[in-house]
């Protein structure tokens, strides 16, 4: 059966299960590929080259910068992060999907870039945006102080930023609540489904 590509770009606040669901989904969907993000900083703990990110040097991201190479980049602390166009196009090119993990201001990025392009490029094509949200902010913050690994000065950061990424909600095609991983999960494969024509 012939599927047509998706080029998926998901955002959520930290907390909200999104890493969680995207390794459900990779392991669900075979033909399913994460997009690797380059970026300048170094390696941190047991990361690897290539598999958690593409790690470059600041002169060799400059070069691709004023090649275009990149869909969307950003400088967060002295170090730029950013996603290729290349490795996208090829896996649309060869008939597969590929999810992107991404913030809210990367996935505006993405979307203005999708949305100047033809209406026959296979990203634009292929393009769709979720938003993951959770199902109110004393649940997030919930979540946050039980996940263990914040202090509590970084937990209202981070329920701060999550307030000003949920008012962006209303950007993306679609929203899908994590009230219940379980629940969410099969709700992203119906929209994935139907939305590459797998129903």
């Amino acid at each position: 059966m012939k599927t047509k590509p998706l080029f998926l770009v998901i955002s959520a606040p930290s907390g909200c299960g999104k890493s969680t669901l995207i390794d459900m989904l990779l392991q669900e969907y075979h033909d399913l590929v994460y997009s690797i993000s380059c970026t300048t900083r170094n390696p941190r703990g047991e990361e690897e080259d290539g598999l958690d990110y593409h790690f470059l040097s600041k002169e060799r991201f400059e070069e691709l910068l004023a090649e275009n190479a990149f869909l969307e980049h950003a400088k967060v602390h002295d170090n730029y992060y950013g996603t290729l166009k290349a490795p996208i196009e090829e896996v649309l090119a060869e008939g597969n999907s590929m999810v992107l993990d991404i913030d809210v201001q990367g996935a505006g990025k993405v979307r203005d870039y999708v949305r100047s392009l033809p209406n026959t490029d296979p990203l634009k094509i292929g393009y769709v945006d979720i938003f993951i949200s959770p199902p109110s902010m004393e649940e997030l913050r919930e979540r946050l102080v039980h996940r263990g690994t914040d202090s509590a000065e970084t937990i209202e950061k981070r329920l701060a930023n999550a307030e000003g990424e949920i008012a962006r909600a209303g950007e993306y095609m679609y929203r899908v609540v994590n009230d219940d991983l379980g629940i969410c999960f099969k709700r992203l494969c119906d929209l994935i489904d139907a939305l590459s024509g797998r129903m």
